[in-house]
């Protein structure tokens, strides 16, 4: 772990998320809260009917028993058994991560604290019996003891660093982050979760107590006269903090800095357990200040813990003002507020509550209004006082060029008080990017979820248009999980990205499997152009310097540069053109940018598993698949184009036609050069013979179309060159193939020792191509995706007319066409988001990796919950689980009895809370483990009276083995019965 001195012992936040009441999350929380908005609710129907008078209230969590179980690979039982809180931290951590821009399983080594609250869902699932089939007392511990609370965060995020649980009562969060602080400049771990949970799924019944903790109208007056109590509330909140040194460095985004924090306890030193103490909440503010080394002058506004209570409040500002009149004397400088009265007492959650909004006051510098602030609670000196409530939303007073910085206090009954001090975030310089466009990956579980989530994204930058592409981009690529199913957006600006995003074109696609098979098609001659490929190679690093390679090996069999020809412009263009049309030139340029190109891929990390070629394209295959070494691929492709140049005018047309028809109608002198598909064809041979071939074909209405070709190749034509081409290639080292390679001449996969021999490339440049053929074999493998490298996107085309084409097999093309106006890297990122898309292995990581980006805080997973909440009352009608019937009992006389299948299936169903399992199903898929397995086990034995294991659930896997399984012990059984005396 690394840190520089300014920054050594400071620790940032670099992602929050949470669940309030009011507040689907974060953002929505501030906004509530710079609108001095209150968020409970009156709840009159709980009032005790012999307290007319009193009004309960409670801050109330929209769906709080809403659960995306699936999301997480839990079957609807085994989710329904978990405390709601518990699985509302578990979302809440999973989008605390995503914000954080570490939503992926590589992050750096990570840790967890966090605590939650009593909640009393074991009692409730215990009361309900045999109704829960299959959920034993262990099972319910474990879903709702909140020692496992940190572990199960750990196990379904991947979390390898500590895994902690905090207990602390209400200042259990803030607890949490003192103690995840600690661990990360310990170097414990690099990044760290911290924060807490408290959420009921229904409001409670309470009673008002007169001085009591609860308010008696349903409202928390923090610091007010009339302050009587406070108002409960469900609530969870989670930050994501990282050495600031390390976060500087990987461009995280940093909400603020934890500059310091400290704990201590009471002791004996108050009047009761309960009571606040007067010292021990001052030791823990000097000594939180004192860690972050500074003076109580510095600090414009503390969180206050401000529950309203009469005891409470006046104890703890008289402590603040004890502490900070260490360090200065100033009155009324300082603000002071409570997010209570927004929300309520969120019990464990309130610390890191609290602290998240000091985190956004300190970022944004705003001070959002403490709420039902009149007048000063009599008892609480605040003139004499450093402080003063803000009772309405402001800026951030001007402090002189110095940072913002806040407190939060927060305090546990039983005495366990917890002080942080965080400062606003360091400035830094925006991002700047050299490229013209970025690829926008979106992905989720579900198809449905996958649009939700592209049209979080279209929101996001529609409501900040400032916000850097690359930077959402770069976030996207390296920051999130890529699930099976897939969207992107390629987009220049972020409007546009916006407007691409919710109207199109985003394109889709599923990939069960990262690892789908490549193949790279090369194209022959034909696509070249002046301009081919030039912003890749202004933009693009990579391809510039595996560009170059080829323009220099190229120049003295040239006599030429590639890049002045490639790259000409204004004036130099036209001239540059008529060299791009001789083939002696145009064939090394087309090399060079087919070669440029696979290199950059290879450092995305995309590589071909097997390649082929079209003519020309063979050459760049071959040296692709390592048969030749790129300074021998440059001379024989150089010399290939000089030897083509000196034989007769020639010219080459395509034909829609079937070869047999072809060949029927051509005129001597002609030939087929090249089958392309079952109707496609391509005539060679003198140029004025081609061109009467054409006009003549177009008169009788088949289409017929002259190619940007002007030598005949794979005709009779080059038969008086392949002797020097033969002795050119015999100077050449050929060597194996390290990866399949598919020849255009014979249409089949290629024997190694076939493509190492002078023949084969001697033929190669005689032979008719046989790219129909090619196209046919790569069909009969629909598993695998065709990418085209070009130039221009002729193979593609020509794979996607194909008739053996599988519908669902992936083509991409990586060039435009030479006609379109589409960008050279807009159609290059397509390409690759859709061979992400489609699961071809990239990693999205590398894309631009020469850049300094930052992650920036994007809208996290669109979870698709649905309601699972045990033994419900509330007269709604709703159900805890859509559990299937129980099996039938065998003492019912007048029902048949189930076969063992059916009896196997009611017995997953009911397990895994599953109403319809087939036979099939596989039971782990299903969302089993080996804690349920134990208990169908048992199940298994008591109902057949046959000796059945775990084990044996394992190795069956489904209903239906395992149904055979007993069948034949059952048998055996009764066998060995018999057998006996």
């Amino acid at each position: 772990m690394s840190s520089t001195a300014p920054e050594d012992g400071f620790v940032a936040v670099i992602g929050m998320a949470g669940r309030f009441p009011g507040a689907a999350d974060v953002d929505a929380l501030w906004a509530n809260l710079c609108a001095a908005r209150e968020s409970l609710t009156p709840l009159p129907e709980l009032a005790p009917p012999d307290q007319p008078d009193y009004v309960p209230a409670y801050g109330i969590i929209d769906r709080a028993a809403d659960f995306d179980a699936p999301f997480f690979d839990y079957p609807p039982q085994s989710a329904l058994v978990i405390d709601p809180q518990q699985r509302v931290l578990l979302e809440v951590a999973h989008e605390a991560l995503d914000r954080a821009g570490y939503g992926n399983a590589d992050r750096p080594l990570t840790g967890v604290f966090v605590g939650g609250a009593s909640t009393r869902y074991g009692e409730r699932l215990r009361a309900l019996g045999d109704g829960l089939p299959f959920v034993d007392d262990w099972q319910i511990s474990h879903g709702n003891d909140l020692d496992f609370l940190s572990g199960r965060l750990a196990y379904k995020l991947g979390l390898h660093g500590p895994a902690v649980s905090v207990q602390t009562a209400c200042s259990t969060s803030l607890v949490a982050v003192h103690v995840a602080v600690q661990a990360l400049l310990a170097g414990d771990c690099d990044i760290a979760l911290a924060g807490g949970t408290t959420v009921l799924a229904t409001p409670p019944r309470t009673r008002h107590t007169p001085g009591g903790v609860l308010s008696p109208d349903g409202h928390c007056r923090a610091f007010d006269a009339s302050a009587a109590g406070t108002v409960n509330a469900s609530g969870a909140g989670v930050v994501v903090l990282r050495p600031l040194a390390d976060a500087l460095a990987a461009g995280d985004h940093i909400h603020a800095v934890v500059r310091g924090s400290a704990v201590n306890n009471d002791g004996r030193d108050k009047i009761g357990f309960t009571a606040p103490s007067l010292t021990g909440q001052t030791a823990a503010v000097l000594a939180a200040h004192s860690v972050a080394g500074v003076g109580a002058d510095e600090i414009g506004y503390v969180e206050a813990h401000g529950t309203g209570t009469i005891l409470g409040d006046p104890i703890e500002v008289a402590a603040l003002t004890q502490a900070f009149r260490r360090t200065t004397d100033r009155r009324g400088y300082c603000r002071i507020g409570s997010v209570k009265t927004n929300i309520g007492h969120t019990d464990a959650a309130a610390g890191v509550t609290g602290l998240i909004k000091a985190v956004l006051a300190v970022e944004h510098g705003v001070l959002p209004a403490s709420l039902h602030f009149r007048e000063p609670n009599p008892v609480i000196d605040f003139a004499d006082s450093p402080f003063q409530v803000n009772a309405a939303t402001v800026p951030w007073p001007e402090s002189g060029g110095r940072p913002r910085i806040a407190a939060v206090n927060s305090l546990g009954i039983g005495g366990t008080n917890a002080h942080a001090v965080v400062a606003e975030p360091p400035r830094r310089e925006p991002t700047a990017s050299s490229r013209s466009h970025v690829l926008l990956p979106v992905s989720a579980k579900t198809a449905s979820a996958a649009d939700a989530a592209v049209g979080r994204l279209a929101g996001f930058l529609t409501e900040h248009p400032a916000v850097a592409p690359a930077d959402v981009s770069w976030t996207l690529r390296a920051g999130r999980t890529h699930h099976a199913h897939r969207r992107f957006v390629v987009a220049r600006r972020t409007g546009e990205a916006a407007a691409a995003s919710s109207a199109g074109p985003v394109r889709a696609g599923a990939a069960h499997h990262d690892d789908r098979p490549v193949i790279f098609l090369y194209a022959g001659q034909g696509g070249q152009h002046v301009g081919m490929a030039a912003e890749l190679y202004a933009q693009e690093p990579v391809f510039r310097r595996r560009l170059d390679e080829v323009a220099e090996l190229a120049a003295s069999p040239l006599g030429a540069d590639l890049r002045h020809v490639l790259f000409a412009e204004g004036d130099d263009a036209a001239a540059a053109s008529a060299r791009l049309a001789d083939i002696a030139v145009a064939q090394p340029a087309v090399f060079a940018v087919q070669y440029a190109l696979t290199g950059l891929l290879g450092s995305w990390g995309l590589t071909p598993d097997a390649v082929t070629g079209h003519s020309l394209g063979a050459y760049a295959a071959a040296c692709a698949a390592g048969i030749l070494t790129l300074p021998d691929a440059v001379r024989l492709v150089a010399e290939r184009g000089r030897l083509l140049g000196s034989v007769p005018a020639g010219a080459m047309a395509a034909v829609r036609l079937p070869y047999a028809d072809v060949a029927g109608l051509l005129p001597p002198g002609l030939s087929v050069g090249a089958v392309n598909g079952p109707e496609q064809c391509t005539v060679s041979g003198p140029a004025d013979g081609v061109r009467r071939f054409v006009e003549e074909q177009n008169r009788r209405g088949v289409k017929t179309q002259l190619l940007r070709i002007s030598t005949a190749g794979h005709s009779p034509l080059t038969e008086p060159i392949l002797p020097a081409y033969a002795d050119f290639l015999r100077e050449l080292p050929l060597h194996k193939p390290e990866i399949p390679f598919l020849s255009d001449t014979t249409g089949d996969w290629s024997e190694p020792s076939a493509v190492t021999s002078v023949s084969y490339w001697t033929e190669h440049l005689r032979r008719p191509v046989r790219f129909d053929a090619v196209l046919s074999r790569l069909f009969g493998a629909p598993e695998s995706m065709l990418v085209d490298l070009g130039p221009g996107r002729a193979l593609s085309s020509l794979a996607r007319q194909h008739p053996g084409r599988n519908a669902d097999q992936p083509i991409v093309a990586l060039t435009p066409h030479p006609t379109e106006e589409a960008a050279d890297a807009a159609t290059l990122l397509t390409g690759v988001g859709q061979v992400w898309a489609a699961g071809g292995r990239i990693d999205l990581r590398a894309l631009h990796d020469d850049e300094r980006r930052r992650r920036v805080p994007l809208p996290t997973y669109p979870f698709e919950r649905t309601r699972l909440l045990a033994g419900e009352d509330d007269g709604t009608g709703t159900h805890p689980a859509p559990t299937p019937a129980p099996p039938r009992r065998a003492e019912d006389a007048h029902a048949p009895r189930p076969t063992v299948l059916e009896a196997v299936l009611d017995a997953f169903g009911g397990a895994l809370g599953l109403p319809d399992v087939e036979p099939e199903d596989n039971f782990f898929d299903l969302g089993g483990d080996s804690l349920i397995a134990t208990k169908v086990a048992a199940w298994a034995r008591a109902r057949f009276a046959a000796t059945v294991s775990v084990a044996d659930i394992i190795r069956s896997g489904d209903a239906g083995r395992l149904a055979r399984l007993i069948e034949e012990r059952v048998a055996a059984g009764a066998e060995e019965e018999e057998a006996r005396p």
